[in-house]
């Protein structure tokens, strides 16, 4: 081995410690900024569901134990408390189901008095131009669900028109329709069944 060889290969190694220095002296220094930064946009995602006069806690930094979870139509995965001055408001139910072109993920917000007060999209993998218009800026479809309640409309209620229930689809996008109203509708009877613990009211005598 020649001493240019020597020469290039100890450059090279250099070049490379000082590659990997730098990455991780960037990463120590701005990793933080980074991880606030998305869990602010989670925290604005998640959250923009609920009025913001509503609550005055971190809803997100405790997740509430969802038991029996697997519901008619879907899948709770997640559940948030939101309170204003130490008394809960409302709660906020991550609910999956089955969409049309894969897994529909919501979320869904339901207030102390088991009002739906805000739904949106969370992920989704429907068709462009039908049902993938559930997430274009504009669409309200998912709005008709604001204040409606299983005391409001009965469960039978919880259908397309088109199935005898009372609520229009998204223009042609009925499995994605039925999905969200199913959904919706499984979050609000989840909520009646568990309203004490979801809102850690103390169980009465």
């Amino acid at each position: 081995m020649n001493r240019t060889t020597v020469r290039s290969g100890a450059l090279v190694l250099l070049i490379t410690l000082l590659t990997v220095g730098i990455a991780v002296a960037w990463q120590h220094v701005f990793a933080p900024t980074i991880t606030l930064a998305q869990q602010t946009l989670k925290a604005r995602t998640w959250l923009g569901v609920l009025p913001p006069v509503s609550y005055d806690n971190q809803p997100l930094e405790a997740p509430l134990v969802l038991n029996d979870s697997a519901l008619a139509h879907s899948q709770l995965i997640a559940g948030y408390r939101a309170t204003l001055n130490g008394q809960a408001t409302a709660v906020v139910l991550h609910s999956k189901a089955q969409g049309y072109g894969g897994p529909l993920e919501l979320l869904i917000a339901i207030d102390n008095q088991g009002r739906v007060i805000g739904t949106t999209v969370l992920r989704q993998q429907e068709t462009p131009g039908l049902g993938a218009r559930l997430v274009e800026t504009g669409n309200h479809w998912l709005e008709h669900f604001n204040g409606a309640s299983r005391q409001t409309t009965p469960d039978a209620g919880w259908a397309l028109k088109r199935d005898s229930g009372q609520f229009d689809q998204l223009a042609g996008a009925t499995v994605t329709s039925r999905a969200a109203i199913n959904a919706v509708h499984d979050a609000l009877r989840y909520f009646d069944d568990h309203r004490q613990r979801l809102l850690g009211e103390a169980h009465s005598e």
